[in-house]
């Protein structure tokens, strides 16, 4: 249980929400309100959780919310979600790429080190790639050592911040609604925050991996969801205190890169060489969450060439290292690609291929949880009796219906939310329903050339 739990949080990447993606969040969206959005998020998520785990135990497939979907919804739905999640979980791979670049173009270029924020990326997506090919064991024992200490440098800097009382404002209230619902921050928000636990997911993608999944699942579940939580609103709080909560957002505006608004704090209540240290593993801790990314997107090539949706190629694993490695070599290729075409445009790899692509995610990963959702009441609306109605009645019909609206706010809001204008506003969450509809029309081509083949789809995997 322990591999999953650190998964899942390797892919929310704790340093990585809360010295890159958070500053951008609290600028862009409502500032001293994160600490608050986050125990709403986490809330949200828990009973979310609640139908999903109930459906794991029946349908176990590496595939996840596309095996519950096609099983609960029918092959066409599958198609649907199996494709949407290859785009999310690529646009987060590609996202994290630029981050990682632009983050270490820095950090690294204070030791001499100097490269080209595209250079620090390729070097990353190549480690990635060879990391993706070996055996799932390799990976995550790398994934468990980076993240255990993001974790602890973050929570030093938390700690000397409480320790030396911040900026005064250490009884703020955090679920202060007025902090909250801010009007046209609260969209920015709900991306961030809700981007923080996106990985969720990992749980039941390696449940063809793990021993015990009826019981290992539901728990790596709601440990994740619990510590990940505690965890965002615990920094986040002390890092509005660290300022002060009106001082907050003028503070990290005034910043030339908001990604530097925690290195202040390490260095102001810490001291540099914690700031120093603070640097480096924040690289690796994004490095951690682009590598838990690449194992889900290489599962999910998999998945969708073992069951027909993409080419048969891609369905198989490694002779020796039972590794997805086609669907990683592919994902490798294409991560090269987005680094070199937005060098060559001569993007900005934070504020354009991070705060643009990487948002395409969290949209396509609300919608296939919001659709996960309905799944669980469809599954067993059809085997009644099998488990309380609370837990396959009430939470998914909650969790979906905020799902489905989180993803049509997130959807109209995109553009002041990233800083995009038409037509990109439009055109960047539009992928997400052309994504959805070329793989519902993969299925419905499966289902005529394949009749036998699309009935299968999404079955158990034991």
């Amino acid at each position: 249980m322990s591999l999953l739990v650190f998964m899942v949080i390797s892919a929310a990447a704790p340093l990585t929400g809360i010295a890159g993606a958070i500053p951008i969040a609290m600028l862009l969206g409502n500032g001293a309100g994160i600490p608050g959005t986050f125990v709403l998020m986490a809330i949200i998520m828990a009973i979310w959780a609640v139908g999903f785990v109930a459906l794991a135990r029946r349908v176990r497939n590496a595939g996840a919310f596309y095996a519950y979907s096609a099983r609960a919804l029918g092959g066409r739905a599958g198609g649907t979600v199996a494709l949407i999640a290859v785009l999310a979980y690529n646009a987060m791979m590609f996202g994290l790429l630029g981050l990682l670049g632009g983050v270490a173009s820095g950090v690294f270029g204070q030791f001499g080190l100097n490269l080209p924020w595209w250079g620090w990326s390729l070097i990353a997506t190549a480690l990635i790639g060879i990391l993706g090919y070996k055996e799932a064991e390799l990976s995550a024992r790398v994934l468990m050592v980076l993240v255990s200490l993001e974790v602890v440098i973050g929570l030093i800097v938390a700690v000397s911040i409480l320790a030396r009382g911040g900026a005064g404002d250490l009884s703020y209230n955090i679920l202060d609604p007025a902090l909250i619902f801010v009007p046209g921050g609260t969209v920015a928000a709900i991306l961030f925050t809700f981007g923080s636990f996106i990985g969720i997911e990992a749980t039941a993608i390696y449940t063809e991996e793990v021993r015990d999944a009826d019981r290992t699942v539901p728990r790596a579940t709601f440990l994740a969801i619990i510590l990940i939580g505690l965890f965002y609103t615990f920094t986040t709080w002390t890092m509005v205190v660290g300022t002060g909560v009106d001082a907050l957002v003028p503070a990290i505006a005034a910043l030339p890169d908001p990604t530097l608004y925690l290195f202040g704090l390490a260095e102001q209540y810490a001291g540099g060489t914690v700031a120093m240290i603070l640097g480096v593993l924040l690289v690796t801790s994004i490095f951690a969450s682009a590598q838990a990314m690449h194992n889900f997107i290489a599962r999910y090539f998999y998945v969708t060439g073992r069951e027909g949706l993409l080419p048969g190629f891609m369905g198989v694993t490694h002779d020796s290292h039972q590794s997805p490695h086609v669907g990683s070599v592919v994902q490798t290729a294409m991560a090269i690609v987005v680094v070199i075409f937005f060098a060559a445009m001569g993007l900005d790899p934070v504020l354009n291929l991070f705060t643009w692509v990487a948002q395409v995610s969290v949209l396509g990963v609300l919608t296939m949880m919001a659709i996960t959702s309905f799944a669980v009441l469809a599954f067993f609306r059809r085997h009644r009796g099998e488990e309380p109605g609370w837990k396959v009645v009430l939470a998914p019909v909650v969790s979906g219906l905020l799902m489905a609206a989180m993803a049509i706010y997130t959807l109209i809001g995109f553009g002041p939310s990233t800083g995009t204008v038409p037509p990109l506003s439009w055109i960047l969450p539009g992928l997400v329903p052309v994504f959805g509809l070329a793989g519902w029309l993969v299925a419905a081509r499966l289902e005529t050339a394949s009749p036998a083949r699309f009935a299968r789809m999404g079955a158990n995997r034991d």
